[in-house]
């Protein structure tokens, strides 16, 4: 009777030995690229604008409507209400910190959301 169970016991070994001892599958989880994260995504940044930002915000005009419209910001090249120049961190950092007549959303944005809506408003 003993040795029965001794015989499938070892196999049981065996195959459980030979399972762990296989390497381990390759990963194939690809990393985001450096460039999107410093860069974001003009396709999510609207998204993010639509449910967010255009509340207060025309993106397809310059008129103003409770902030003001967006169209063109980057060729106009200043802001309309303080007239700093109109870059990339300047947007990020007007998002991030708003004004007195604009709360900041860095509490309601995370950074990625922040680049992202940075992308989009540079192509208004």
């Amino acid at each position: 009777m003993k040795r029965n169970l001794l015989l499938p016991g070892i196999a049981i070994l065996a195959i459980t030995t030979a399972v762990v001892a296989q390497d381990p599958p390759a990963k194939t989880e690809t990393k985001k690229s450096g460039t999107h994260a410093a860069a974001g995504s003009e396709a999510r940044g609207k998204e993010v604008f639509q449910k967010k930002c255009a509340m207060c915000h025309f993106a397809e005009s310059d008129q103003k409507k409770i902030g003001p419209g967006l169209k063109g910001i980057s060729k106009r090249g200043t802001f309309s209400v303080n007239g700093n120049k109109v870059t990339a961190e300047s947007l990020k950092s007007w998002i991030e910190n708003g004004d007195t007549q604009m709360p900041g959303m860095k509490d309601t944005l995370d950074p990625a959301q922040i680049r992202d809506v940075v992308a989009y408003v540079k192509t208004l």
